[in-house]
């Protein structure tokens, strides 16, 4: 028996999207918690034992590497960034329009208009242009700062580590 669901291309596209998107989503996510260490107590601590070392472990691992994973940092330069409008490209973007419309102005018979449809034209360009490469700024800002901080979780987690095995736990 053969079932047959009436999907147009676009419906096909969607779904398929969606369970690429779903894949990613779950490998990252399984990815991200194989990072945590598993501590097993070795010599029999008690749990109370087992919650002094892990704290005293965890305030001496977020000393020594700067990164303590209970207290997310911001990223102080993100923040500290204000919003300066760019002039340069809508301006330099203006120009450029303002004389290539008053050439096809002056072709139509009115330089006038065509180099006042030009600018605006021109203008919205220059901005597109900035917006754009702001955009590019921030997307690798972004994984500079992903990086580190995995690089930093990765150093913490090794800190940790040594430090509950020199208490007497197996660490994996």
């Amino acid at each position: 028996m053969e079932i047959r669901l009436g999907l147009n291309s676009m419906q096909k596209f969607v779904a398929i999207s969606l369970i690429v998107w779903l894949l990613i989503f779950l490998l990252t996510s399984v990815r991200s918690s194989a990072q945590e260490p598993y501590i097993y107590p070795a010599k029999g601590q008690s749990q109370a034992q087992q919650d002094k070392d892990r704290y005293e472990c965890h305030t001496w691992a977020a000393q020594q590497t700067g990164f303590d994973p209970s207290n997310p940092q911001s990223s102080n330069a993100a923040a500290s960034r204000q919003y300066q409008p760019s002039q340069p490209h809508v301006v330099k973007g203006a120009a450029r329009g303002a004389a290539l419309g008053a050439v096809g102005g002056a072709i139509a018979g009115d330089a006038g208009k065509g180099a006042g449809a030009g600018a605006a034209m021109g203008g919205l360009a220059g901005g597109f242009r900035r917006r754009d490469e702001r955009r590019q700024q921030a997307n690798a800002e972004a994984s500079d700062t992903s990086a580190a901080a995995s690089n930093q979780r990765t150093s913490y987690n090794r800190a940790m580590g040594a430090c509950l095995q020199g208490r007497g736990y197996t660490v994996n």
